[in-house]
């Protein structure tokens, strides 16, 4: 997510006051939820995290170092003074800077509900990660690519997507989704979405839901035809009730089959982004280190 200034200033007062308000000296991991642009603070712990790791590695800061000089005593502006902490904090964006992509590893065939079926890939605030890749490059879209790599085995260059989405995201797919058909994937989509997408000019083969089950002359229902192979991406979000059933049943066959699932236009977005950067041409490998001198 690329947060806005207002947004990084307002996490800045929040750690700020919490630091403050429980009196820590050093590293705090706070946790923080975004919705409708307003700011929540989940919890916050007096620790390092391995987001700490992460982000030292992304901008060449040692933060870790620089927290226990602060633990003994030393003040910040002691250690911008000797160059160990830069001279100003993240709400100031340097556009130069490259980027980097916190992707999450989520093994969800490795666990089953209680009655034997795979987790839902749909994601809360609970923690489900078994660890973190990181994606960098000096844009996004070729560092999310390279995160999808790392984590997943990548995304698609051509192919077949199968599109179920909830009423409030079908308008906002329609110019990625747009843009896969015209570099080659053929679209299957569930009766509802499928008729939206015509309507916009994209051409879409209709398939069965699974709760409809097989046609009457044999016609396979998305989750037989995600098992067979046949559907190299899945871009699923959740809808009412009855469509979250069916959701569910798409998920599982799809992580099952090893397929990219994405259940957000957002991520979709993203992705549509990565699959074109990194189609163009190959994806090029620089070590951190030479990252860190070219700033």
């Amino acid at each position: 997510i690329t947060l806005s200034q207002s947004v990084m200033e307002r996490i800045r007062a929040a750690t700020e006051a919490i630091a403050e308000g429980v009196g820590v000296r050093g590293l705090l991991n706070i946790q923080f939820g975004l919705m409708n642009d307003v700011l929540y603070v989940i919890e916050a712990n007096p620790r390092a995290s391995r987001t700490v790791p992460f982000v030292s590695k992304a901008t060449g800061v040692p933060l870790a170092r620089a927290a226990s000089w602060v633990m003994a005593g030393r003040s910040i502006a002691d250690l911008r003074e000797e160059g160990i902490l830069p001279d100003h904090d993240a709400t100031v964006l340097d556009l130069r800077a490259p980027m980097a992509v916190k992707e999450v590893v989520l093994p969800f065939k490795r666990f089953q509900t209680k009655t034997g079926g795979i987790v839902d890939t749909i994601l809360g605030p609970e923690m489900r990660s078994t660890g973190e890749v990181m994606g960098f490059d000096a844009t996004f879209p070729v560092a999310f690519a390279k995160a999808q790599m790392a984590a997943y085995g990548g995304l698609p260059h051509e192919g077949t997507i199968f599109v179920s989405l909830a009423d409030n995201d079908k308008g906002s797919a329609i110019h990625p989704i747009l843009y896969l058909v015209e570099h080659g994937f053929e679209v299957f989509a569930t009766e509802g979405t499928a008729s939206v997408l015509t309507r916009y000019g994209i051409p879409a083969t209709t398939v069965r839901k699974e709760s409809e089950g097989i046609g009457p002359n044999g016609e396979p229902t998305i989750v037989d035809l995600i098992n067979s192979g046949a559907i190299d991406m899945v871009l699923n979000t959740p809808g009412t009730r009855e469509a979250r059933r069916d959701g569910y049943a798409i998920r599982a066959a799809t992580t099952a089959a090893d397929k990219p699932i994405i259940t957000t236009v957002k991520e979709f977005a993203a992705a549509v982004q990565a699959m074109a950067a990194s189609g163009r041409e190959p994806l090029g490998v620089k070590s951190l280190q030479e990252w860190t001198e070219g700033r």
